[in-house]
Formats: structure tokens, sequence, C-alpha cells
């Protein structure tokens, strides 16, 4: 095949990349790197020899290497223009990114495995104040990127118009995560539409973590 994805079913930027290249019907043999087994399999010398920074997902494939789920997005949209991910008004691109770039740079990173391990690690957080943790930076994220939509008034069925783009990519793993944390999601309903909406669709569904050969 010759195209390969570093993936683990739980990682929400790998669960994005899974959806961008469904919409796009891009195949990829599956690499699994269990982000806890062993003390995590992504810290084993193999696998920093592919990405240093010890993260999921990465693409190869054809020589070239990418980590960084919105790189990985964007390399797809570039070379395969198909099932575009980004709308063609250079505004409305932009208003994509700021969707996907919210939800993947704001409130993922600080609720990611490594930093809710040091929290309960080395920072001797409780269970109960690390989900109070977790619950206050999605609801806060969340809550904003509802409310962006919604100023923007150009969503329809999914975060823009009628069509999936990479912002409904990010944002079906957060409230994924969302749900799995129990957080409440009372003060999205336009998020909470969107997401059903997304399932409903053949490529979100058999990217979900369930749907995946290392779910457990």
């Amino acid at each position: 095949m010759g195209r390969i994805l570093h993936t683990y079913f739980r990682s929400s930027a790998a669960y994005r990349v899974r959806i961008a290249m469904n919409l796009k019907c891009l195949q990829a043999e599956h690499v699994f790197i269990h982000l806890n087994r062993h003390g995590g399999e992504q810290f084993g010398e193999a696998f920093r020899a592919i990405n240093p920074q010890a993260l999921v997902p990465v693409l190869s494939e054809e020589g070239v290497q990418i980590s960084q789920s919105l790189a990985i997005m964007e390399y797809l949209d570039e070379v395969y223009p198909q099932v575009p991910l980004l709308p063609p008004s250079p505004a409305d691109r932009a208003f994509v990114r700021q969707l996907s770039l919210g939800i993947a740079c704001d409130i993922h990173p600080i609720n990611n495995l490594r930093v809710l391990k040091y929290l309960t690690g080395s920072m001797e957080i409780s269970e109960e104040k690390k989900s109070e943790w977790i619950a206050h930076w999605i609801t806060l994220g969340l809550e904003a990127i509802e409310a962006q939509i919604q100023q923007h008034g150009r969503s329809g069925a999914f975060c823009f118009g009628d069509t999936p783009t990479m912002a409904d990519c990010c944002l079906v793993p957060q409230i994924f995560s969302a749900q799995r944390f129990n957080v409440d999601l009372s003060g999205c309903p336009t998020l909470t539409a969107i997401f059903n909406n997304c399932q409903a669709l053949p490529a979100f569904a058999k990217a979900a973590p369930s749907r995946q050969a290392d779910a457990e």
C-alpha cells in the first residue's frame, strides 16, 4: 500500500486523521501504538526514531513522514484535493482553520493523556480534581467554539455549511472526549447537533475508537 498511519484507537489527534482519510476514501496500513501499555509504547526507542515528540498520529507515504494531526490533514488536502477539507474562499478557509486550531491547540493539549498523568503523578492531583480540570477546560473551550459558530452564521448540518470540513474532523473527537469524561454539554446545542449529524456519516462512524482494531 505504501501508506502507513501510526495510530491509537482513543487518541483524539489520530481520530481526526482517520476521519479525514475516510472522507477522502484513502486507505492506510494502521500501526498501533498503545499509549498506556508498558509505560507507553510511544516512548520506546523504535517509535521515538519515527517521532521524537512521542505522539500519535504519524503518517508515512512515499518517503514523506508527517506528525501533528492538522499538518497531516492539510497535507492530505493538498495532495488529494478531491473531497476538500477546506472551503474555497480564503476568509472561509481561515474560519475553518480558526475552529480547528481552537480545538486542537487550545482545548485538547491541556487534557491530553501526558498532561493528565503529570497532574495525578508529579503534581499529586486527586482524581476528583483531575475531573474538575478536564470539565473546566473542555466546557470553556467548546462554549467559545459554539459562540464563534453562531456568530459566524455559516453553519448548516456541519461547522461550516452542509459539507464536513477539517473543523468537523476536530470537533467529533473532542465531543467524544467530553462525553467520555461526562462533561455537561448543555451549553453547546449547536455543536451537539453537528456531532450527531457527523455520526450519521460512514466516514465518521468508521473512524470511531470502538471500531478500531486495537480498541479495548
